[in-house]
């Protein structure tokens, strides 16, 4: 197993730190179209508590001290491994009935804890998976191994062979199979529910059938984007496409700029940075951004990179940046939603659709949760 999987999600006391960030998480579960009228209270809660689960996961790393990249991969692998959400075991089928899972991570400086990964790594993107288990802890140990994993964008079986010899868990694809989301599938292009490719008994994780999902036919994801003590931003997206996508179909998620964007800059202009120092703030900036909706649309417009770029280049805050780029989704015929998180804590959560299982969590360890468009953090 590779040191670098094997290295602890929690911080090494021999990193030197800067004056410290106000840390924070900020997740998404996907966004759709959800029709609030016939959800129950029970299936919301249930997705709210869900929520709250991955949030806390990544904030026991971030409270301990530890790094936004581990933090992050935390909250997606809770939700990876939630029948309710996208990605993982809860993936959508393509039009073959098969599983093909993507993920990603990007960072806006290298991790402390592996401070030999060069700072133009930036990221990578991984697509066309059908055995990684969590998909996210794919990603982050193929990103911490540019030795055996040199490039930006992998895909399919070869991508997962090497995951594996870094110590990542494959299962078997009928890992992935849920008898909603199949039903689902089936529903969607016509054909007969039954008979079921992998026959379900009472019991076993994926076989309730009860809870109809929000968001039907999904096109969504589920991502984190996390602030550690040291400045540092990451961004970890993970997801099964869309539904009924066709055979080897790559969507944003993978996709560097489309579906995710980190990065950290020096802001330019004297007055802006002796304004800055005044106010007590870093004269660098930094961004982590996740997208989630229709990702043909986020591809087309490079929307993840662009509120970076509006951000840098127009001096924008993180919500107006996102709001922009979410309504040009709009524009276009692209539904969806982000996450933004910007260096000094500020959220943002915009979304031009019904709904987003979204969540966040600051250093009191309060998570906050909401799912439709109107609804108020709680």
């Amino acid at each position: 197993m590779s040191s670098h999987e094997k290295a602890p999600l929690l911080p090494q006391k021999n990193i030197s730190s800067k004056p410290r960030s106000k840390y924070t998480l900020v997740i998404h579960g996907g966004a759709g179209t959800m029709d609030k009228s016939r959800s129950t209270p029970e299936l919301r809660a249930q997705y709210k508590a869900a929520l709250a689960r991955a949030l806390m996961a990544g904030y026991a790393v971030l409270s301990a001290g530890g790094e936004a990249m581990d933090a992050a991969v935390a909250a997606v692998s809770s939700m990876e491994d939630c029948p309710l959400f996208n990605s993982g075991k809860g993936a959508v089928f393509n039009v073959a009935g098969k599983n093909e899972l993507e993920t990603s991570i990007m960072l806006s400086r290298p991790p402390a804890s592996h401070p030999s990964v060069p700072p133009t790594r930036r990221g990578a993107g991984v697509t066309l998976l059908t055995r990684a288990r969590n998909p996210s802890k794919l990603v982050r140990a193929l990103y911490l191994s540019p030795a055996d994993a040199p490039h930006t964008m992998f895909s399919g079986p070869n991508a997962e062979n090497i995951g594996a010899s870094l110590g990542v868990e494959l299962v078997d694809e009928s890992y992935f199979f849920t008898e909603a989301r199949w039903r689902e599938h089936r529903r969607g292009l016509g054909l007969p529910e039954e008979p079921l490719p992998y026959p379900t008994k009472p019991g076993d994780e994926g076989a309730d059938n009860s809870w109809v999902p929000l968001d039907q036919l999904p096109t969504g994801t589920v991502g984190a984007v996390a602030l550690d003590e040291r400045g540092g931003i990451a961004s970890v997206t993970s997801t099964g496409g869309r539904t009924n996508k066709l055979v080897g179909r790559v969507g944003d998620t993978p996709v560097m700029g489309a579906g995710f964007w980190a990065e950290e800059w020096s802001v330019k202009g004297l007055v802006r940075r002796a304004w800055r120092r005044v106010r007590g703030k870093n004269t660098k900036a930094a961004v982590g951004v996740s997208g989630t909706g229709d990702g043909d649309y986020f591809i087309r417009l490079a929307t993840a990179s662009t509120i970076g770029r509006r951000m840098k280049y127009l001096h924008e805050r993180v919500g107006v940046a996102a709001e922009a780029c979410v309504e040009e989704l709009r524009r276009d015929g692209g539904i969806g939603g982000v996450i933004a998180l910007d260096s000094e804590g500020n959220v943002a959560m915009p979304m031009n659709c019904s709904g987003m299982y979204r969540g966040v969590v600051y250093e009191d360890g309060v998570p906050k949760t909401a799912i439709f468009d109107h609804d108020e953090l709680e």
